[in-house]
């Protein structure tokens, strides 16, 4: 493979815009944001709240429609497909982490990461192996019976990152993935992100207010007017 190919984007952003009324007036919440993600790289996400990262991210992964614009996932515009289309692409190649970890309460940590892997037809034993496998990647192999209320907080979001991967995702989108936890448990659950992330070759995209984690990764674009600049860590 070429280094041109190995530069080929997984997820290119192109010209995105999407408004809202409030009122009198129109907020334009994206203005022809711009932006391409490459495999293997972590992309921070940062802005002021409302600046519109929330939404930017249900752009992306597909949970929503912009007013205008494109998303190109690996070189196929993701907003042209039908419904069905877009919801076994969204199975197959997306990972979605979130500020509060959305782990059903009544399965266990193994099931909650089993659960997803069925619902594309996995074979049970098969998805409980590699189930099994997150968790102790993750330090929770002792943790797999336990149902959600019995873990910390950092344990669960350590299950939800291993969750959102069960499938092998291409690109991982997380919403402030560390915002609910203490400063020592946020380290600790970026640290095991990041450790994913490399050894899987994922592009993940992460929206985060903690400057000090959006500098240790690999790029940072900042959300502003409804803009996407790419900043230096030094400038956040």
């Amino acid at each position: 493979m070429t280094s041109e190919e190995n530069r080929k984007p997984i997820l290119s952003l192109v010209g995105l815009e999407r408004s809202f009324r409030q009122g009198e007036r129109d907020i334009h919440v994206l203005d022809k944001a711009s932006v391409d993600l490459f495999s293997g790289e972590t992309v921070a996400l940062v802005g002021p709240s409302g600046s519109g990262k929330s939404t930017f991210l249900h752009i992306v992964g597909m949970l929503e429609k912009p007013d205008r614009g494109q998303v190109l996932f690996d070189g196929e515009d993701t907003i042209v497909m039908d419904d069905q289309a877009r919801t076994r692409l969204r199975r197959r190649d997306f990972g979605f982490i979130y500020q509060f970890h959305q782990l059903l309460p009544e399965f266990s940590a193994l099931e909650n990461i089993v659960i997803p892997q069925l619902l594309l037809g996995i074979p049970k034993k098969q998805c409980e192996k590699r189930a099994m496998e997150l968790l102790e990647g993750m330090g929770l192999g002792n943790r797999a019976v336990h149902r959600p209320a019995e873990l910390s907080g950092g344990e669960q979001q350590r299950v939800a990152i291993a969750r959102s991967v069960a499938n092998k995702p291409r690109l991982l989108l997380a919403d402030e993935p560390t915002g609910n936890l203490d400063p020592a448990t946020s380290d600790r659950v970026f640290d095991s992100l990041v450790k994913l992330v490399r050894e899987t070759g994922l592009a993940t995209l992460m929206a985060t207010h903690n400057m000090e984690l959006a500098k240790r990764m690999d790029r940072i674009v900042r959300l502003e007017a409804g803009k996407l600049i790419e900043v230096d860590s030094s400038e956040v």
